[in-house]
């Protein structure tokens, strides 16, 4: 968990390089000053920089005062400003088709690993409404078949609709979790167990996958052996949906939706299908 608010310093902790800031003070006197504290930086020593936004106005002076650099990394709000400047430029056509993505089929399934707020928020919602398999760690600690028992209750469900496989859970649950496992081991178990079973569900035909967590979407991605994701329509600010083609797929495409833990309204879950397009 975030123990220091401070990015720069965060960051300065991962890196070889000096890393500076651009303050708010900065940004908000736009494109131009922005680019000069860019370079400010660079003349001093400094090879990265933490830039600080309070606004949309604020993304977008930083995606343009950013679109000549060789490489950017930040949050997807960062995406409001950088087409723009693209444009400016003549790099990037006019395009009312960007976000669309080829029809997906398959059936549909949610796994939640995430312990935020927010998704705790998501899967008490979806869970009013559709069957959902929890994912027990201290099952899997004393070697349970989890995995197998998940895809078993799933493959006798998913024909009627989406199902949720989930270890979310409340902070008390997750510490006691922690107290009698160890962070790492708990978090290990649970996050191998999830993507064993993405990687069922894909086999017994899911489709269209929602996951929920980043350190979960990073073990799902790897165990499916995905390498690219195309973009697609935007489900709730900062979580699009994605098209990939998995090797546990056998070749069709696979709609994914890759959500951090904070991140979506209450009924993301419920409300995510309606953005894809379905297939023929």
């Amino acid at each position: 968990p975030m123990s220091d608010a401070n990015l720069v310093r965060v960051l300065q902790a991962q890196a070889k390089g000096r890393v500076g800031l651009v303050d708010h003070a900065d940004v908000q006197k736009g494109e131009g000053a922005i680019r000069s504290r860019f370079q400010a930086l660079e003349s001093a020593g400094f090879r990265f920089a933490v830039v600080d936004a309070l606004s949309d106005a604020d993304l977008l002076n930083i995606g343009a005062a950013c679109a000549g650099l060789p490489l950017v990394t930040a949050g997807s709000g960062l995406a409001l400003g950088l087409p723009q400047a693209f444009r400016r430029a003549g790099l990037l056509a006019e395009s009312g088709a960007a976000d669309a993505l080829p029809p997906t089929g398959g059936l549909r399934a949610v796994i939640s690993g995430s312990c935020s707020i927010a998704t705790q928020g998501q899967v008490a919602r979806m869970r009013e409404t559709h069957p959902a398999f929890r994912v027990d760690p201290f099952e899997l600690a004393c070697g349970g078949d989890v995995v197998g028992a998940a895809l078993d209750w799933a493959a006798s469900r998913m024909d009627k609709g989406p199902v949720l496989v989930y270890a979310t859970a409340a902070p008390e649950e997750v510490k006691a979790v922690q107290a009698q496992l160890g962070a790492a081991q708990a978090g290990s178990l649970i996050e191998t167990a999830l993507a064993e079973i993405a990687r069922g569900l894909l086999e017994l035909g899911v489709g269209q996958l929602i996951v929920a967590g980043g350190e979960t979407s990073g073990a799902v991605v790897k165990a499916l052996g995905i390498t690219g994701l195309r973009i697609g329509p935007e489900i709730d600010p900062g979580v699009p949906w994605t098209v990939a083609i998995s090797k546990s797929s056998n070749g069709r495409p696979v709609a994914l939706a890759l959500k951090s833990g904070n991140f979506g309204t209450r009924d993301f879950f419920i409300k995510a299908w309606r953005f894809l397009q379905p297939s023929d």
